[in-house]
């Protein structure tokens, strides 16, 4: 297994790396570009025009690489649906942006057609899973199982459409997302090598290896970004994979940075409505660090390194 993951690794960085530049020029000749804001700040008004989509070649690649390197666990029913969440999600993104870039529909998905699509997908998992798999969790540190039954079915729908849409807030600067979610895919990692695993931690060497390469790329300046496409289809994964190796609660501590993303538009949405002021400068959180002061580089280093606290706290308690 060791020799597949390094071979699934190196392919799906070498095949982002080289192939990229060639996608970032059809992007640009499609015109599928970032549109910014007149009020955000002057250095991001610079980023006008970058092409978006850039997601779309970190999930094929890694799927392409697992199809070369370990056909056979696509037969797996566990991650079988790893991939379809990938896979699934990053189409909901895409459609998002396609509306968005292409047929200049500002709004893109409307919120209701966004969460049937989510709704879908989760019943597929659901169905999927529950065919070889007890509808339980296993309670972080005191192992004790809570049978949840049909109950499972909205934990999972509450899993991926939140983390999905997590990410999404989180992928506001050059590298952030990209960076976050590496951070939180290695707990998974360590995670399935531990439960014996044979496909998956060949998945997330190849996800990792794509998501590097790509990270090159995005890094500032960024010359592309991944859009919805890559920030839906990074949470699902992640959300996929905590279902998969039984740490779904664990999951709230290894995708920290993004939960705490989303507690704070939550928080921000609710205090407007009830108190009529805001209770943070700016939403998503790591946009105000930058209103008040600190370097886009700064913040998005300052969120990886409390991601990676993050996942190791969750990777600690995790089954």
């Amino acid at each position: 297994m060791e020799i597949r993951m390094i071979i699934g690794f190196a392919i799906s960085l070498a095949a982002v790396m080289v192939l990229m530049p060639s996608f970032i020029k059809f992007l640009k000749k499609m015109s599928l570009r970032q549109s910014i804001s007149e009020y955000s700040l002057p250095e991001d008004q610079l980023k006008a025009g970058t092409p978006i989509m850039g997601g779309v070649l970190f999930i094929i690649v890694p799927i392409i690489a697992m199809l070369i390197v370990s056909p056979a666990s696509f037969a797996d029913l566990d991650m079988l649906v790893v991939i379809l969440a990938y896979a699934g999600y990053g189409l909901i993104g895409f459609v998002d942006d396609y509306l968005i870039a292409v047929k200049k529909n500002n709004d893109g998905l409307k919120p209701k057609q966004k969460f049937l699509m989510q709704v879908v997908l989760a019943v597929l998992f659901f169905i999927l899973y529950r065919t070889h798999a007890n509808l339980e969790i296993i309670l972080p540190i005191s192992g004790r199982v809570l049978h949840l039954g049909a109950g499972y079915f909205i934990l999972v729908l509450f899993m991926f459409a939140g983390s999905s849409n997590a990410v999404n807030l989180t992928d506001g600067m050059d590298g952030l997302a990209a960076g976050v979610s590496i951070i939180a895919c290695i707990p998974f990692f360590f995670i399935a090598l531990r439960q014996g695993r044979p496909g998956l931690p060949v998945f997330i060497c190849c996800l990792l290896g794509a998501l590097l390469g790509y990270l090159y790329y995005n890094k500032k300046p960024a010359r592309v970004f991944m859009g919805d496409t890559g920030s839906l289809a990074l949470g699902g994964v992640l959300a996929a994979m905590a279902m998969v190796t039984k740490n779904e609660l664990a999951l709230i501590l290894i995708a920290g940075v993004p939960v705490i993303e989303t507690l704070c538009v939550m928080l921000q949405i609710a205090a407007v409505k009830t108190i009529h002021r805001r209770i943070f400068t700016y939403t998503p959180i790591h946009y105000a660090f930058r209103i008040r002061g600190m370097k886009e580089q700064a913040v998005v280093v300052m969120f990886w390194a409390a991601e990676a606290v993050f996942a190791l706290a969750g990777f600690l308690i995790s089954r």
